[in-house]
Order: structure tokens, then sequence, then C-alpha cells
């Protein structure tokens, strides 16, 4: 399936949609309205079948949308067909949690490199893959055409770091350094800062 000009927003909400549909998929519901898959989602009905019309017309009134087809179709958009390979850079507390939690492999994602400034002694030595030095992290990625990475560096270095991403021809960064990274138009970064989280959910706690 070609790539379609589909709103970031959009794609995030295909994503829950996409794992929602995994859910039923895996208890072999075979059928489900756009309402119930909605509210899964923790979206209107309105928006889920809006978003949904990026990919045609399809769902049967009365009956909802065969959890299957829907499913695989937001499987090939959203690539997932298939392992996607990743490399992390940075293996101190964040980056070696990363690096042992297997629940990305479940999702469709493979750390299969892992960078650090010194790869002996920091907190994922011993690890699978194994971590390697970041002075040769640009060629290794270049050469295996990996195009996603997480960054979990300290901020002084993030965007020396993530320059040499891009360089090495990474088009999309999971950011975890709390701040915001300069990249060409052509490359994409999510960011997500914990501390900036917990301080948004501190404001309803009473």
């Amino acid at each position: 399936m070609s790539k379609l000009e589909i709103p970031r927003k959009a794609i995030y909400r295909l994503s829950l949609y996409f794992r929602n549909l995994q859910r039923l998929r895996q208890n072999r519901v075979e059928t489900v309205s756009s309402a119930t898959l909605a509210k899964a989602s923790g979206v209107k009905p309105t928006q889920l079948r809006k978003d949904l019309t990026y990919f045609g017309q399809f769902g049967t009134r009365g009956l909802g949308y065969n959890v299957a087809q829907l499913c695989d179709i937001l499987k090939t958009a959203l690539g997932a067909t298939a392992l996607q390979p990743v490399a992390l850079v940075g293996v101190g507390y964040l980056g070696s949690a990363l690096l042992r939690y297997d629940g990305l492999a479940k999702e469709g994602f493979e750390i299969v490199a892992a960078f650090d400034i010194d790869p002996v002694n920091c907190l994922g030595a011993g690890a699978k893959p194994k971590v390697r030095s970041i002075s040769g992290m640009k060629e290794w990625i270049r050469k295996r055409a990996i195009k996603m990475a997480i960054l979990a560096v300290p901020v002084v270095v993030a965007q020396e770091v993530c320059n040499e991403l891009v360089e090495g021809g990474i088009q999309a960064i999971l950011n975890f350094c709390p701040t915001v990274l300069q990249v060409p138009s052509r490359v994409f970064v999510n960011n997500v800062d914990l501390a900036l989280e917990l301080e948004n959910l501190s404001y309803f706690i009473r």
C-alpha cells in the first residue's frame, strides 16, 4: 500500500484502533461496530469513521466492521506486517530497561542494535543485542538501512546524536530527551517527556 497523506494525530488514532482490533481478533470476535471500537479507543464514532475513510468505504450498516479485514488493512498501513528494526541510543537506566523489555516485539518492533558512549560499563552491558560504541553508530545504521531509532541520551548531547542518526538514514525518532530536536522535514520525531506528562497529571490531583 502506498503512503497516504494522513495527519499525524490521525495516524496515532489508527494505532489505537489497530491495537484494539488485535485484541478482538485474538478473542475471535468477527465484527465490531464503530461505536464499540470508538469507545474502546477513546474517540467519538464520527472521528473513527472519518479516520477510516482514508482507506475507502467499508463496513456493513447494522453489523459494523469485519475485524480481520480492518485489522489487516491497518496492519499494512502502519507497516506492521513484519518486525520493524529499531536502533536504541543511550543505555542508561531508561535505555537498559527498554533493551530488556520484550513487549516491543509483541507489537511489531525489534531493537536490533544498541549504542552507548561506554558500551563496556553501561547498564545494558551483557544484554542482547550487544551494546556497541556510539562512535561507529552512523555507519552501522546506514549499512543495515535501519530507519527508526529510540533516543535516550543526556540532553546536552541529544542534538548532536540526533544529527548523527539523521546522517545515517534514520527517518523516525522516538525521543525520550526533554528537548526539542531540530530535524529535516523528511524526519519525524515523537517526543516522550515523562516529567512533563507527570506535571500535567498533577493538575488533576486533589
